[in-house]
């Protein structure tokens, strides 16, 4: 083995991407000292995207000041990538570990969101991914369009900033006073939920309640995202219902295409985009990747197919390392996956099996590389 990618996904709860990789790392150089390792740590939107990143292509790491999600001041960041790409994750200004116990989607903020993007135009960025993941916010994305010059006046031409409970207050939206470095940029969402912007699969019935929403806070947060809706198609022209995942993070995602134009693609699809896959994969005799659990859903377009679907057309085999495997996912191979693995050696309930994950997956990848080696003879 001359050269190997390692580009798995996070084991939500158990194993970032970066501890799969150095273990997928260690086994690989125990077998093979001299193989070139590339490693692409997977950013899914949420905490640690921006690291994931920078580690995967270098940087620089941005700290600022900005509005929390209850409009205090905190301690937040962006990245700039070596091509000037700047990389920002929603939750660094609005994310739920920045509520602590006061949860309340109807009265939270993006508005540091947008100052992250101000900041980043500011300094002559043109081209920003943004994560849309672990909000703690149901605005919209209305406070993170504030912060970077829309304006939102209600019925009596009042000038606001709105939160949740008060999108339908709505009743006039400016974007021509949007800051036009902002206006410029060519803004990309990382967005992996087709969720549409309200009604019963909509951003406040799916995550209003992890956000601290009982079952009255949510049916009023769906009614006003309506009102919104019905705002923006008339006065922007966009149908924020007919575009799936626009009712990701809070709405976040309808918001980043009515009022930054942002294209909402998923994640592994950014991620390969943005590290130049093809160009680092290139001349590699493997690809290992992973996630938690392939299943139905991973054929949507999740880390291991968006993978194997780029590492096919390219004629390199793909080993995917999961957790658990699903039924019915023969469609992985037709995709360009050449094997998928569990590391679940024994038959024991999650809570049991997330304490060995890592030596379990060590023990895998073990495994793998003395098969890859013996029928290599």
């Amino acid at each position: 083995m001359k050269k190997a990618v390692l580009i798995p996904d996070s084991f939500k709860g158990t194993m970032s991407s970066s501890e799969i990789i150095q273990i997928m790392k260690a086994r690989i150089l125990h077998y093979h000292p001299e193989c070139e390792i590339v490693s692409i740590p997977v950013a899914d939107g949420g905490e640690g995207s921006v690291d994931s990143f920078l580690a995967a292509l270098g940087g620089e790491r941005i700290s600022i000041r900005t509005k929390g999600p209850w409009n205090e001041e905190i301690d937040s960041f962006y990245g700039i990538l070596p091509d000037g790409t700047a990389v920002i994750e929603m939750a660094a200004s609005a994310g739920l570990p920045l509520v602590g116990d006061r949860l309340d989607p109807s009265r939270t903020t993006t508005y540091g969101v947008g100052e992250l993007i101000l900041d980043a135009a500011a300094k002559g960025v043109k081209k920003l991914v943004i994560g849309l993941g672990g909000s703690a916010t149901n605005d919209s994305g209305c406070g993170a369009a504030a912060a970077c010059g829309v304006s939102f006046f209600d019925e009596d031409g009042n000038k606001f900033i709105p939160v949740g409970e008060t999108l339908d207050r709505i009743a006039h939206i400016d974007t021509s006073t949007m800051d036009d470095r902002v206006k410029k940029m060519t803004i990309i969402a990382m967005c992996d939920i087709d969720n549409p912007f309200y009604g019963g699969t909509g951003a406040a019935a799916i995550f209003g309640p992890q956000k601290g929403a009982d079952p009255e806070m949510v049916k009023s947060l769906d009614k006003k995202m309506r009102h919104l809706a019905a705002v923006i198609s008339k006065e922007i022209g966009i149908d924020l219902q007919a575009i799936p995942g626009s009712g990701a993070a809070g709405g976040m995602g309808g918001g980043m295409k009515a009022f930054f134009g942002a294209s909402l693609e998923m994640g592994i699809d950014v991620v390969l985009n943005t590290t130049g896959f093809e160009k680092l994969a290139e001349n590699a005799d493997v690809i290992f990747t992973g996630e938690g659990k392939i299943d139905t859903q991973s054929l949507r377009g999740k880390v291991v197919i968006g993978v194997s679907r780029r590492a096919k057309k390219m004629g390199i085999p793909v080993v995917a390392v999961v957790g658990d495997i699903g039924d019915d996912i023969q469609a992985a191979y037709d995709e360009g996956v050449s094997g998928i693995f569990s590391i679940n050696r024994v038959a024991i309930p999650y809570k049991e099996a997330r304490t060995r994950a890592k030596s379990d997956m060590d023990l895998t990848m073990d495994n793998i590389i003395r098969f890859m080696d013996c029928i290599g003879k």
